[in-house]
Parts: structure tokens; sequence; C-alpha cells
């Protein structure tokens, strides 16, 4: 029987996903409930199990295709008996009870059947290559494609194929080519198949395209302003030093910088709450919760899954969370509803090195925070000019809702609270 897979509903704002990898092939076994495909939202990846044991009969859409929820995607021919509880039929007794056949038709039958058991072995054999075979992130797949290498011949160092990988395999076929006497890649001539190279167009995911349109959107609608400050990282840095091994002994976990601004950035966000209100119409919606958005930078582009109501959570609840966060956003598995209704958000541009900048926000939130990286500088102190770890911080804001006065407030308290941490252990 024919069983067709179609796009489920995934959330409420979802109606649209982007077909990404197919992790079977037509003609392959699969069983119930075993991932066939990825898909790509405008929120995040995840990957659909099929709908009944059986064999993927047709593929109806491929990697890059746009479908709506409800379409089709696949058909499935539905098996009734899985391989180890398959039980002798009438087939097989027919076919033990039969009489002998003369040589004339067992060497035709032979013959007859020689074809369709190599094409089945051979099918059987690229399946288990294809199951067998990393992931291939983005990134590694340009590079495959301009060092002409395919995938199945490079190692993977992890259950990803990433660029480095290829990058590595390239570099070592290229010492192999000069330690046998013939030309490194970069010295051989330039084919017509190279030069093709020179350019590469790639249709945009969905989520970089919902990205780009957020990005927009939050410039042509809201009135954004953006102010700095400066904060001294030496009291956090000190704290974190001396609970370190006793956190990560406790709960399993790093004790970083983002839950100390998570609870700094709630304290201020109680003092002003216009920084985590929200314009609806001609109406200010003010929200007596603080759903905190937490940016990560994955492999296909930014994801920010929200800490619902962190105001309950403790610096350990915050560090595990964001710890989980970002290992599904590596693994592309953040479900959609992790990524909807942040009330405030904060961004940590300081991973990647960035000194200064100014965040964009997230609409309909009001405000964005900007980390960025901590750098030692001479500072005045008591008169004395010492050398300081600080950090520049941002907050970018709608001026519709908040005036000048009360961003910079809301960045002078958030600088308070960070300067002085045991103040945050205290009252939480």
């Amino acid at each position: 029987m024919s069983i067709e897979l179609k796009i489920p509903a995934l959330g409420e704002s979802i109606q649209e996903v982007q077909i990404g990898r197919w992790l079977k092939r037509e003609g392959e076994a699969v069983a119930e409930d075993e991932n066939v495909v990825e898909l790509e939202t405008d929120k995040a990846s995840m990957e659909l199990p099929a709908p009944t044991a059986g064999v993927l009969a047709k593929i109806l859409k491929h990697e890059g295709d746009s479908v709506s929820i409800g379409q089709a995607i696949a058909v499935f021919e539905q098996d009734g008996q899985s391989a180890e509880k398959k039980k002798p039929g009438a087939e097989d007794v027919v076919a033990r009870e039969a009489p002998t056949k003369s040589p004339q038709s067992v060497a035709g039958e032979s013959a007859a059947d020689s074809t369709p058991k190599t094409q089945r072995k051979a099918a059987d054999s690229s399946s288990e290559s294809h199951r067998a075979s990393p992931a291939v992130t983005p990134s590694a797949r340009r590079a495959l494609r301009e060092a002409g290498v395919r995938a199945e011949d490079v190692a993977a160092t992890g259950n990803q194929l990433r660029r480095e990988d290829v990058l590595r395999h390239v570099e070592q076929r290229q010492q192999t080519d000069v330690a046998s006497g013939g030309q490194p890649a970069e010295n051989r001539p330039v084919t017509d198949s190279a030069t093709s190279n020179l350019e590469e167009v790639v249709p945009m995911s969905l989520i970089r395209r919902r990205i780009a349109q957020r990005l927009v959107e939050a410039k042509q609608q809201a009135a954004l302003l953006t102010t700095f400050n400066e904060i001294d990282m030496s009291a956090v840095i000190e704290l974190r030093r001396h609970h370190r091994d006793q956190f990560q002994d406790r709960y399993g976990i790093k004790l970083g910088f983002m839950s100390f601004f998570v609870k700094g950035v709630i304290d201020a966000l109680k003092q002003f709450p216009a920084v985590n209100a929200e314009i609806r119409g001609t109406n200010i919606v003010y929200r007596n919760y603080y759903h905190i958005g937490i940016a990560i930078g994955a492999e296909r582009g930014l994801v920010v899954p929200v800490l619902r109501h962190a105001e309950r959570m403790s610096f350990a609840e915050i560090e595990q969370a964001i710890d989980g966060f970002a290992h599904r956003a590596q693994e592309n598995k953040l479900k959609p509803d992790e990524l909807e209704g942040g009330t405030f958000t904060i961004t940590n541009g300081g991973i990647y090195g960035s000194l200064f900048s100014t965040p964009i926000v997230n609409p309909p939130q009001s405000g964005v925070l900007g980390m960025h990286a901590i750098q030692e500088r001479p500072v005045a102190h008591s008169g004395q000019v010492v050398i300081r770890p600080m950090m520049y911080v941002a907050l970018t804001y709608d001026h519709r809702i908040l005036d000048g006065r009360d961003a910079a407030s809301f960045l002078r308290r958030v600088k308070e609270e960070i300067e002085e941490p045991m103040r945050m252990l205290i009252e939480s």
C-alpha cells in the first residue's frame, strides 16, 4: 500500500519549509519513525521520520525545493512485516515443494535473475555507504565543488564533514602529488571546468531569508538608536575564577559570563520596563515576565533560542540551558517553539573577536544588548591609571518607545550589576 509523506504542522507561524538533505534514497528500505529527510524552516532545521516501515518508493521534492504545510514530498510502499519477524509464506512453501527443474530451465532462470541480483547487491552496497556517510555542511559542499573532490573521498573528523576536512584532504593530496613527481594542483593549468568556479549561485535558505527579512523590517519599521558603555570585568572574572571548579563539579557545566549578563539584564529590565515592552498598533504592551533570547551563530545562520521566564532561573539553570541551545543549534535540532516569544535579546559578538558593534533589534522586541570582546586597557581608577579587563557593551533600542535617558540609564544599571556581581548573588 502506498503512503504519502506530508509536511506536518510545525508551528503557528510556519507556513513553508525548504527541503534539505535526503537521508534515504529512492528504493531504500526504512523503518517506521526512522528519519528520512532534513527540513529547514525560517527558524530552525529538523528531521522528518518515515510514517511507516517499507520502501522509499518515490521522492517528489528535492533539496532546495520550497513546499507548503500539508504538501506531499515522498511516497512510501508499506511493508507489513519487518525483516526480523517475516515468516515463511506461500511462495517459500511452493519453492521448496516445487519439482526439480531441468538444467536448461535452471540455467535460463539463473541468467535472467543475475542482473536483478547484481543490481540489488549494488543498491544494498550503495545504501550502506549512504547511511554510513556523515552529513556535509554547506561550507564543505562549496569547498568540495571548488576542489573537484567527492564527499565520499574525504575523511570526516566528526559526525559532520566540514570545510576544514576538505581543505586538509586537498593539502594532503597536493603533498602526495609533489612527492610522486607530479604537479601540485595550484600549478596545474586552469581548465574550463575550473573557471566555472569563479562564481557560485546558491539559493538562500529559509533561515537566511527570514533573517534578512526581519533585519530589513527592523530598519524600516523602528526608530533604532544605539547607546554605548564599558564595563570593568575584573570582579566577574575573579568571582568565576574563585568558584569555577566547585561550580563545574556540582552542576557539570562551566560558569560563563552570559549567566551574569542575563541576571544583570533582568534586574535592569525591572527598573526600566519599557525596554521589555513592545508596540502593538497604537498601544504599548508591558510584559511582567522576562523571556530572554540568546543569539547563537550556527552553521546555517543566526538563531535566537529563548530562555523562558529567565527571572525564575538560577545561574546553573541558565548556563545549562544555553549550553543545550548551543549544542542543538550546531546539530540543527532546535525546535521552532524554542525560538519564539522573546521579550529582549542578548548577543555576544565577543566570542568572534568583535570589539565594538551596533546590534539590530529583533522585532517586535524593543531592545537588544550587544556584548563584546574583553580587552585589557588602561583606565583611570582612584586617581591612578591601571590596566583592567574592559568590555564595550551596546544597547540598540526602539526610540519610539524608549527615550535616550532611560536607555542610557538601563545600560548603566547593567554595568553596575556586572561590576558588583555579589549583589546579584545576594538578590537572586
